[in-house]
């Protein structure tokens, strides 16, 4: 994969800073094919595996370019100069480690060409492509071949013979700066729902919650915010449940924290008897 610096200094040069989407900043979300987790016993032999890239969720839908929740991306005129009408579904990246910097970078609405410079699309899907991904795969790589741009590229997808060496392969790309893997049935259709034909394999559990009140702190963090109390929204049977997450918090979120209403992102060690999760910690809001 050609370096970022490198890439970056390949890039054209500056144009006026012009999206290249339409004037509404919203659209209903796209129909986008959504992970489950990883569980011991799948059979690997069915899946390619790929890295997760921890970026904003992408959707080129041939013309415009929006986010997961159906919010537009005012990529530059370059960025997307070229691309074809085939839809695209990847995730922008600014490399390991720089997710705020993709986040704030796809929510300008007049966008930098300096901080888009430092963005990649990692093209990781077709979605109005038929076949099955196996068929998908040479397909995209032909789609990424013809835009032929530096800052296009489409995602390494490999086999993987067994779970001790997919486990190798997961403590290598995370202690690479990876966030983790993902797991593609070979043979599955594009579907815009989260099912079983993707999977995400992480070092740890995480998952989403919505701030529903701000807690005062005590002793050292007097005077600011000491946790967040969020909501677990219900799911089938389960109620909503709600719990305090203050383990992770900067003292800068302390002192501007994240708004009531909006949606965070926490990792956990598994759950107690009542499902609350045990040992959670804040990671960051999740604003795509």
């Amino acid at each position: 994969m050609v370096s970022l610096a490198l890439a970056a200094s390949l890039l054209p040069a500056a144009a006026p800073a012009q999206a290249s989407l339409p004037s509404s900043a919203h659209s209903p979300a796209p129909s986008l094919m959504l992970a489950n987790v990883y569980r011991d016993g799948t059979i690997l032999a069915d899946y390619w595996v790929s890295e997760k890239y921890d970026g904003v969720r992408g959707y080129w839908d041939g013309q415009a370019f929006w986010t997961r929740g159906g919010e537009r991306i005012a990529a530059p005129a370059w960025f997307t100069a070229g691309w074809p009408k085939e839809p695209m579904d990847g995730e922008l990246w600014a490399g390991h480690g720089q997710f705020a910097k993709a986040v704030s970078t796809a929510r300008q609405q007049t966008p930098s060409d300096a901080a888009w410079r430092t963005l990649r699309f990692m093209v990781f899907d077709l979605p109005a492509q038929g076949g099955t991904f196996t068929e998908r795969i040479p397909a995209l790589h032909g789609v990424v071949s013809r835009i032929d741009q530096l800052w296009v590229q489409a995602v390494a997808q490999s086999k993987v013979a067994s779970p001790q060496a997919l486990r190798v392969l997961l403590t290598r790309t995370v202690k690479n700066g990876g966030e983790g893997l993902m797991l593609h049935r070979g043979a599955s259709l594009y579907k815009g729902l989260r099912s079983d034909d993707l999977l995400k394999l992480k070092t740890h559990e995480d998952s989403e919650a919505q701030v529903v009140a701000h807690l005062p702190g005590r002793g050292k963090h007097a005077g600011r915010l000491g946790a967040l109390l969020v909501e677990i929204p219900a799911a089938g049977d389960k109620p909503a449940q709600r719990f305090k997450l203050g383990t992770g918090l900067s003292d800068a979120q302390r002192q501007n924290p994240p708004a009531i209403g909006a949606r965070v992102t926490y990792r956990f060690r598994g759950l107690n008897d009542s499902g609350i999760p045990r040992f959670a910690s804040f990671m960051r809001v999740r604003e795509d």
